[in-house]
C-alpha cells in the first residue's frame, strides 16, 4: 500500500541548531558542580560518579554535535496538526509496493531516535538480509512534549488520547489499514490503540505487553503499600518469575516514575543542568543503565547502544527542553503500567530478557485474546529497537507477517 502525497494538513521539517545553543551546552557541561562520589560499590545509590563523569567528559569533548542533526535531517520529517497540537514525524515509505504501514511509537526517557537504527531494516528487508514480502511504510511519531513535537498547554494529553491521535495521522497519510508497535510508553499507546480498536488498525505487537492479570495486580499493590502479602497462590515458575522482577521493580525500581508521576514541575535541574538531565536519563532501569554505563565507561557497546546513540537521545532532549514536558505524561497515567488493557485486535508479543520483566505465556494469552505471535528472544533490555536492531526487525516481521 502507498501513502496518498504529503498535502496541506502536513508540514516538511528539518532541524537547524544554532552554535549558540551548542556553544551553551558545551559551557554547561564544563561547569558541572559534582558532589561526592557514592558510598557503595554497586549502583543501589544511583547512576555512579565514574559513569556520568565518563559521560560528560565525552559528550563535553569529543561528541559530534552535529550528528544528531544530520542523521534527522537525512529523513523525511513532517508536522501535521492534530486536536490542536503540532506533532513532528519521520514518514519513510519502502521502495516495494506492497510494505504494510506500521506506526511505531517510542517511550520515556526515549525520541525517535530510539528507532533510527530499524528503518532500513524494516523499509528495505532485502538490503538487510530479509524478504520484499516483509517491508513496511514507517511512521515514527514524537509523542507529545517530546522532542518536536508541541509541549500541551493543556491536561488531558494522556496514552488514550495520544492513541487516538495516531490513527488521525495514519489516516492523514492515506492509509485505510496500518498495524501499530510499541515498547514503553510506546507499549501503552499502542495497547490502547488495540483496545479502541479502530477498523484500520489490521494488529499490533509490543515488546513490553501489558499482562498482569488483577489478582496479581493488587497484590502487587499490596506490595507497594507496605502490607507485604504472600502472591497468589498457584504461579508457575515463569508466572512467579515475572511476579518477583514486577515487585522489585515497583518497591525499588521505579522511583523516577513516581516523582514524575507526582511532581514533574519540580524537576527544574532538567532543564538547567545537562548533566542532570543525563542521569536523570540514564537511570531508567538496572540492565538498561549497566549497559549504557558499559559504553561510557569501557567505551564497549552492548548491541548497537554506543555512546554516540545514548547522546543523540540525551542532546535531543537537552535541545528541546523537554526533560520536563516529557515527564508529564507519567503525571497524566491513570493506567498500570504493566495491567492488562483490553486489547481486541490481533497481537504479537517479542519478549526480550532483560526487560523490566519477562511476561509468562499464560498472562499474554490471557491478556491478548487474539495472540497470533509469541516469541522469547536471548537478548536486549529495554530498549529493544536502540540496542538489537535486527533482532528487533526479525520480530516484527514475523509477528505481522499472517496479517499481511
Amino acid at each position: 500500500m502507498t501513502a496518498v502525497e504529503t498535502g496541506i494538513d502536513a508540514r516538511p521539517f528539518r532541524i537547524d541548531v544554532s552554535e549558540e545553543e551548542i556553544d551553551d551546552l558545551r559551557r554547561r557541561i564544563a561547569a558541572t558542580r559534582w558532589p561526592d562520589k557514592e558510598i557503595v560499590p554497586d549502583q543501589t545509590q544511583g547512576v555512579q560518579l565514574a559513569t556520568i563523569q565518563a559521560l560528560a567528559r565525552y559528550w563535553g569533548s569529543d561528541y559530534d554535535f552535529r550528528r544528531l542533526e544530520t542523521r534527522l535531517n537525512a529523513l523525511p520529517q513532517f508536522t501535521t496538526e492534530i486536536d490542536g497540537l503540532d506533532i513532528h514525524f519521520i514518514h519513510v515509505t519502502s521502495p516495494h509496493e506492497e510494505a504494510l504501514p506500521l506506526i511505531i511509537t517510542h517511550g520515556w526517557p526515549g525520541s525517535v531516535v530510539e528507532m533510527l537504527n530499524v528503518i532500513g531494516p524494516l523499509t528495505d528487508p532485502p538490503a538487510h538480509g530479509g524478504s520484499a514480502e516483509d517491508a513496511f511504510h514507517l511512521v515514527i511519531p514524537s509523542l507529545p512534549g517530546y522532542g518536536f513535537s508541541v509541549k500541551p498547554q493543556e491536561t488531558g494529553w494522556d496514552s488514550a488520547r495520544i492513541a487516538r491521535a495516531w490513527v488521525v495521522l495514519m489516516k492523514r497519510l492515506g492509509y485505510a489499514r496500518f498495524v501499530a508497535q510499541g515498547g514503553d510508553w510506546g507499549a501503552i499507546v499502542t495497547d490502547l490503540m488495540g483496545a479502541q480498536a479502530p477498523p484500520e488498525l489490521l494488529g499490533i505487537h509490543s515488546n513490553m505487553p501489558g499482562t498482569v492479570p488483577p489478582d496479581i495486580s493488587k497484590a502487587l499493590a499490596s506490595n507497594v503499600l507496605g502490607a507485604g502479602g504472600p502472591p497468589p497462590s498457584g504461579l508457575s515458575a515463569d508466572e512467579q518469575r515475572a511476579y518477583d522482577q514486577l515487585s522489585f521493580l515497583y518497591t525499588k525500581g521505579i522511583g523516577y516514575a513516581v516523582e514524575m508521576g507526582l511532581r514533574p514541575q519540580t524537576l527544574y535541574g532538567l532543564a538547567d543542568s545537562p548533566v542532570a538531565l543525563a542521569a536523570w536519563m540514564l537511570d531508567h532501569d538496572a540492565r538498561s543503565y549497566e549497559d549504557i554505563s558499559r559504553a561510557f565507561v569501557d567505551e564497549k557497546p552492548v548491541g548497537h547502544l554506543t555512546r554516540d546513540d545514548v547522546l543523540d537521545n540525551i542532546t535531543l532532549t537537552w535541545l528541546t527542553n523537554t526533560g520536563i514536558s516529557s515527564a508529564r505524561l507519567y503525571w497524566e497515567n491513570t493506567l498500570g503500567f504493566f495491567d492488562v488493557k483490553g486489547v481486541s485486535v490481533p497481537a504479537a508479543v517479542s519478549v526480550f530478557p532483560s526487560e523490566l520483566y519477562q511476561a509468562p505465556r499464560s498472562w499474554t494469552e490471557e491478556a491478548y485474546p487474539n495472540l497470533i505471535y509469541f516469541n522469547e528472544v536471548d537478548q536486549g533490555n529495554h530498549f529493544a529497537a536502540w540496542q538489537e536492531p535486527g533482532l528487533f526487525a526479525t520480530e516484527l516481521r514475523a509477528g505481522f507477517r499472517s496479517l499481511r
